[in-house]
């Protein structure tokens, strides 16, 4: 795989040459991806290759025509981007938890951090690389273990998902995306937009993505800064996305992890 590469989950790290690479779990297995100058690399670290990463692409011709010219201009650069569907959703789950409350640097900050001290780590091609602690890691915890890493706000959510998670992560996975954000919603302190965020993490679909999120507003201004954007106060700019698209899913997910992603590299 060559092209552009949705690096907005927090396990991606940068190296100075422009490479990327990741820990991720599957089902059966640890595996390294790293994505240089010849393409994607994939390696199985630990476990079996029987579940495999899988990439979802998102191709600009599939931008609803209602969108404004210059902000499909913009993304329609970008090309055809492929983008992780995240292959564990106990990860897709704590992440966006640990995105509750703080701004995004922060939040990839405390992530690394949380992964680092009490998940897994494992040798990259330029540096440690490490994945999220298991559900079962999570109740086994104390407080102070959640407080060393900065997550002593989000300690009772982060449990409350690990106890249900347990419980019913089979089930889970087998729902589509609009019925998994239905069903995290029910853990405690799991809202709309954590729900959102962690199915569309998981299930590579981000027609469900909570489309008023501030960095969706914030890029999307940056790529077409002459537009009448609602102010970030103003609650319009979440029906003016969907409106653009209507009821054709594929055009909303094109239009908002295609947003998403040229913030990803702005950055």
């Amino acid at each position: 795989m060559t092209g552009v590469l949705t690096t907005d989950h927090p396990a991606w790290h940068a190296h100075e040459d422009g490479s990327r690479a990741r820990a991720v779990t599957t089902a059966s297995g640890l595996w390294i991806l790293v994505h240089d100058r010849d393409g994607l690399h994939v390696e199985c670290v630990s476990g079996t290759e029987d579940v495999k990463p899988a990439f979802v692409p998102t191709d600009p011709a599939c931008l609803p025509a209602a969108a404004p010219a210059e902000l499909r201009a913009g993304l329609s650069e970008l090309g055809v981007t492929q983008r992780l569907a995240n292959p564990w959703l106990w990860d897709a789950i704590s992440t966006a938890i640990l995105r509750q409350v703080v701004r995004a640097d922060q939040a990839r900050r405390l992530y690394r951090l949380w992964c680092r001290t009490v998940g897994t780590t494992v040798p990259g091609p330029f540096g440690e690389l490490a994945v999220a602690p298991t559900p079962a890691g999570v109740l086994a915890l104390d407080d102070q273990q959640f407080a060393s890493v900065g997550a002593k706000f989000h300690r009772t959510a982060l449990q409350a998902a690990a106890a249900d998670y347990q419980q019913h992560h089979t089930e889970w996975e087998r729902l589509d995306a609009a019925d998994l954000v239905t069903a995290l919603q029910g853990i405690p302190r799991i809202g709309p937009w954590t729900a959102a965020a962690a199915a569309a993490d998981y299930t590579g679909d981000f027609s469900i993505y909570p489309h008023d999120d501030l960095a969706v507003r914030t890029w999307a201004a940056q790529i077409a800064p002459d537009y009448p954007w609602p102010d970030k106060r103003n609650s319009a700019f979440g029906p003016m996305w969907t409106g653009w698209a209507g009821t054709d899913r594929t055009a909303l997910h094109t239009l908002t992890l295609s947003t998403l992603t040229w913030g990803s590299h702005a950055r």
